[in-house]
């Protein structure tokens, strides 16, 4: 099984995360689904060229000030059986400076959100748990986050050890 390699980064003002709203692509894993800015790495990309690159492609900002904050681990398990599930890791990013001037994004709508509403949108749930340790304010994490093919969270490990 080949592993995707991904970035996210949520970028923060005034108490604000900018979010994208995935509306604008019909084949889309994110569809309608709120979230941070980032994707695929591309052919000999270290983590921090991927984000640089993904957050000025997809709002036009330079990132000045960033911090890698965690590592997810995702498994979609397959539809049948005997079928290959999708392996994905993330490295996890906030980033509270940048220059430039925002522009619209191929790939949804950006927003700057309250940090306490985003809870609010439609989210992986996932998303809000690695969402609430950023809040908490760890200093580096391991998450691993196991989805049915349809979506549902089936099993959470933060740093080896299952949650609920």
């Amino acid at each position: 099984m080949k592993a995707e390699l991904t970035t996210l980064c949520y970028i923060e003002q005034d108490g604000k995360y900018l979010m994208l709203h995935r509306v604008k692509k019909d084949k889309d894993i994110n569809k309608d689904k709120w979230i941070g800015i980032g994707g695929h790495f591309e052919e000999r990309e270290s983590p921090e060229e991927c984000l640089l690159r993904e957050v000025r492609e997809e709002t036009g900002l330079t990132l000045t000030s960033w911090r890698f904050r965690g590592i997810v681990t995702f498994y979609c398990e397959p539809e049948e059986p005997e079928g290959e599930g999708v392996l994905e890791y993330m490295c996890l990013y906030t980033a509270d400076g940048f220059k430039g001037e925002l522009r619209e994004c191929d790939e949804g709508t950006l927003e700057w959100v309250d940090r306490k509403a985003v809870y609010e949108l439609e989210l992986w749930p996932g998303d809000r748990v690695f969402l609430k340790l950023l809040e908490e304010e760890r200093q580096f994490f391991s998450l691993k986050l196991v989805y049915t093919c349809d979506g549902e969270l089936k099993e959470t490990v933060l740093d080896g050890e299952r949650l609920g």
